[in-house]
């Protein structure tokens, strides 16, 4: 059931487009619109556009667009009814719940109470007999009772159904289980245990709901780590390990670790600002999660190749969220864990002077470079001042460069002037080809190339582009629509998804409803809402006017004929053949 337009109209009242987006970009004006970096795509030359004119927003760079509420949906990677419920909660409103609604409201408290129940399952198993294995593995990592308690660690005994007959017991159905991934269906249908022989790591969300779980196998089965997939109460790119306990202490700084046990290792000897990722590489969403609770963030992930690599890849995420960013690499090749352990009871002095001590990002990628290159003879200076100039042509502030443009002409024994020569043009080259991206994305989205929303635009690229310039007048300047509905049948639309748009907003005007951006977003897909942005922005502050709306409707009417001409045509020739056909038979 869509939700009442009057509800949509004073949540889009209360929600301002630019208000809504300036609290995750940097906005600045520029003229009736405002610009930004895109949230969506890495990018370095501000393409993305916001209209508070007509509540909009769009990127010229990825094609990303819509209405707040589409903003919310990609943002915070939720669907149309949940970025609806959390506008509505940012301007004090309350939502109105259809049965949909209702039912999956009862499916996540349902799955919230299963998953709080396998968690106590897990906890009441670790401190029994049978948990003894997992007691031993914790022990032997130095965890003490109330850190297990804390965290609510669990074991996952060997058996295939323990959890299953626990939870049957408690009156969870196997679709239950299933839907909350602790249990997959076997080939006879019953369902079975995910996780089996495992120390098991609950994952809580910042309202204190178990949402998720991490399991260690003790054993030699593979994978080492298995983790909960995605659910209707949980999503791996969405939440970090321990972000409950840690945003309570994350004033200053948060430390990204990369795996559960450093998390845990850290709390318990002082550091209750540690967080993790779960299980894979860290994702925007996530960086834009830690950016709200601090501004500060220390990466100290394994010092391993595989730690330091995912390091490097986290430094542009975390810069783009607008982070502060300082790496700590643990010596001698351990991970904090073990660092701390091999300390005993220094740990944490030992590890709060790495902390001081460590370096930020440039320094880090700086460091990184001269530990692989040789600065003994001319060849080596040559190389790392060239890779060294790259890593500062990455930064945008201009202070920042010289600085350490600076530091590079001393320590190499060169010209500052060099240095900075040398970034300069590296960043000449980067804005010029950033450029001729940016273009040849351009160019994709107004021919539709490889277009998964409108196929059909490039198989008939002057009738797409008439019907795209038609939508865009009706959505931006509704008073054009009555005009245009009066004199152009759905039917005459040559593309299937520009048709069912048109069909959309003229259902809405007979229903005495505007037809803007907003009134689409419902029925529309976050992509699809893109496309439909992308039309009115290409024409922003242009109204147009009765003439081009009359070359677009001629266009429309010109290819329909060309349209019925070729299937007559074709009609013709195919009865012409049959006819030969007969007469050959004969």
């Amino acid at each position: 059931m869509p939700l009442p337009q009057e509800f949509i109209e004073e949540l889009k009242a209360r929600n301002g487009i630019e208000e809504v987006v300036s609290d995750y970009v940097n906005l600045k004006r520029r003229g009736r619109t405002l610009v930004g970096l895109c949230p969506f795509h890495s990018e370095k030359t501000p393409s993305f556009t916001v209209y508070p004119d007509n509540n909009s927003f769009y990127c010229f760079g990825c094609g990303a667009g819509g209405d707040a509420i589409t903003f919310i949906e990609k943002i915070s990677n939720l669907d149309y009814r949940e970025a609806v419920r959390t506008l509505a909660q940012r301007a004090g409103m309350t939502v109105p719940e259809s049965e949909e609604d209702r039912g999956l409201a009862k499916l996540r408290i349902r799955l919230y109470a299963l998953n709080r129940e396998a968690a106590r399952f897990y906890h009441a198993v670790l401190l029994s007999e049978q948990g003894k294995t997992g007691r031993e593995y914790f022990e032997q990592r130095g965890l003490l009772r109330k850190t297990i308690s804390h965290f609510g660690l669990g074991y996952a005994p060997p058996s295939r159904f323990a959890l299953v007959d626990y939870l049957g017991k408690k009156g969870f159905s196997a679709q239950e289980m299933i839907q909350a991934n602790v249990a997959f269906s076997s080939r006879n249908g019953h369902p079975v245990d995910r996780f089996h022989n495992r120390v098991m790591f609950p994952i809580i969300d910042l309202r204190g709901n178990v949402i998720a779980f991490g399991g260690r196998v003790l054993g030699k089965e593979e994978p080492k780590y298995l983790n909960t997939s995605d659910t209707p109460v949980f999503s791996k790119g969405r939440n970090l390990f321990a972000l409950n306990f840690a945003k309570d202490a994350a004033d200053k700084s948060l430390i990204l670790c990369e795996g559960y046990m450093d998390v845990i290792a850290l709390h318990q000897a002082g550091f209750p600002n540690a967080v993790a990722g779960l299980g894979t590489a860290l994702t925007p969403e996530q960086a834009r999660l830690i950016a709200h609770y601090t501004k500060e963030v220390i990466t100290s992930y394994d010092a391993d190749e595989a730690g330091q690599k995912a390091a490097s890849r986290s430094i542009p995420l975390l810069r783009e969220a607008g982070l502060l960013v300082h790496i700590l690499v643990v010596p001698d090749g351990k991970d904090p864990d073990e660092f701390i352990r091999s300390h005993g009871e220094n740990g944490h002095a030992r590890f709060q002077q790495l902390l001081d001590s460590c370096g930020n990002d440039v320094e880090y990628q700086l460091a990184k470079l001269k530990s692989s290159i040789s600065l003994q003879t001319p060849e080596g200076k040559i190389r790392y001042l060239h890779a060294a100039a790259e890593v500062l042509a990455g930064l945008e502030n201009d202070l920042e460069r010289d600085v350490y443009a600076g530091k590079l002409a001393e320590e190499a024994n060169v010209q500052r002037g060099s240095v900075i020569q040398q970034v300069n043009s590296i960043r000449k080259k980067k804005g010029h080809f950033q450029k001729k991206k940016e273009f040849r994305n351009f160019r994709r989205q107004v021919t539709g190339a490889q277009s998964k929303v409108n196929p059909e635009k490039q198989q008939n690229l002057r009738a797409a582009r008439a019907e795209e310039i038609l939508l865009g007048a009706m959505i931006d300047y509704p008073e054009n629509s009555a005009y245009i509905i009066a004199n152009l049948d759905p039917k005459m639309f040559i593309t299937a998804f520009n048709r069912r748009v048109y069909a959309k907003i003229v259902g809405k005007m007979k229903d005495d409803k505007v037809g803007n951006l907003t009134d689409l977003s419902g029925s529309l897909t976050a992509e699809e809402m893109g496309v439909i942005a992308g039309y009115c922005a290409r024409h922003s502050g242009k109204p147009t006017g009765k003439q081009e709306i009359d070359s677009c409707i001629r266009i429309l009417v010109e290819e329909n004929e060309k349209q019925n001409l070729r299937a007559s045509s074709a009609e013709e020739i195919q009865h012409d053949y049959l006819q030969k056909l007969r007469e050959i038979k004969k």
